[in-house]
């Protein structure tokens, strides 16, 4: 049999695969839309310079995000979220589970950690050795606790989650702005293809094809962009629309929700002449949230996310609606 360190760079290698073919699919669609298009389809060089000055703006800031996506290593969580030496001996040689929580909640008051597991305990994490923060995660296949999980994508072969989280969102809705601009502008030609206006020559498959799959790829991605916006709204993740994080009084699925305003600008900011380009502009550091569980003054919560990412100290939180 094989090493285990043998099968997990097969497996790392494989994983490659959907990445390989989106950037294979973009690739041809450039040829298409450039070459078989611009170049030996349409005769007006006005039009044509029009076409591939818009293709080339939405192309860039979509292989940038989604680049930027792929290339941002998740977020991990601090080591003041490890346990102490002390603790973690005790912790280790203990096997009664009601003992090994009153160490963890001893370790927690010190730390901005107000979810739970459903039955009530500290989350805790056995692979990483670490307690985790609000709304982080850990990942199988990165084989790390990730802060502010989203879901891992196997089409960007990395966890989404606080460090890419703005950009994963971008990729979508320039991904889908991509499809567009490339429906938009070859329909036509597709169309006097369709009905013989032009004569069949090697642009012909091209163009009947890359209208089908643009057309594809928009209906597909735009459902995606449309359910990640909402979270966004919502200032929900992936995991906690599927299950509602758990508090210290209980299961609340609006927990982390700020409002609308102040949930887009936990995710992009609150400049808002950085929201359209993938650069890093989420408010705080991943380890610690505003939620609704005390009294704050609504006003200081702008403040509070962004300042939250000082140090790992106890957070100011929002009373929970009824």
């Amino acid at each position: 049999m094989a090493p285990s360190h043998v099968l997990r760079c097969c497996q790392r290698a494989l994983n490659w695969i959907p990445v390989l073919f989106i950037n294979l699919v973009v690739g041809w669609s450039y040829y298409a839309y450039v070459v078989e298009l611009c170049v030996y389809t349409i005769p007006n060089n006005a039009e044509r310079i029009s076409y591939l000055v818009i293709f080339h703006i939405f192309l860039t800031m979509f292989v940038w995000s989604y680049w930027k996506t792929i290339c941002s290593r998740p977020a991990a969580a601090s080591k003041a979220f490890g346990l102490p030496r002390a603790e973690k001996e005790l912790y280790e040689r203990e096997e009664r589970a009601e003992t090994q929580q009153e160490i963890l909640k001893k370790v927690a008051r010190d730390l901005p950690v107000f979810t739970r597991t459903a039955g009530g305990a500290i989350r805790y994490c056995d692979h990483c050795q670490i307690i985790k923060p609000d709304r982080c995660h850990h990942c199988s296949t990165c084989e790390m606790c990730v802060l502010k999980m989203d879901h891992h994508c196997p089409w960007v072969n990395n966890c989404v989650g606080f460090s890419n989280y703005k950009y994963f969102v971008l990729f979508l809705a320039y991904a889908s702005l991509y499809c567009v601009v490339i429906c938009a502008t070859v329909i036509k030609y597709f169309i006097k293809f369709w009905t013989k206006q032009l004569p069949d020559t090697h642009a012909k498959f091209h163009i009947l094809f890359l209208f089908f799959v643009a057309a594809l790829f928009f209906v597909s991605i735009l459902s995606l962009l449309s359910y990640h916006l909402w979270l966004v709204g919502k200032n929900r993740t992936t995991i906690e629309a599927f299950r509602a994080p758990v508090f210290i009084n209980g299961q609340d699925k609006s927990g982390f929700s700020l409002g609308f305003k102040r949930n887009v600008a936990e995710v992009f900011g609150d400049e808002a002449k950085y929201w359209i380009f993938p650069v890093f502009s989420s408010l705080g550091d991943g380890l610690s949230f505003v939620t609704r569980l005390v009294h704050i003054d609504p006003e200081q919560a702008n403040s509070v996310l962004q300042h939250n990412g000082k140090r790992p100290t106890v957070s100011v939180t929002m009373e929970s609606g009824p």
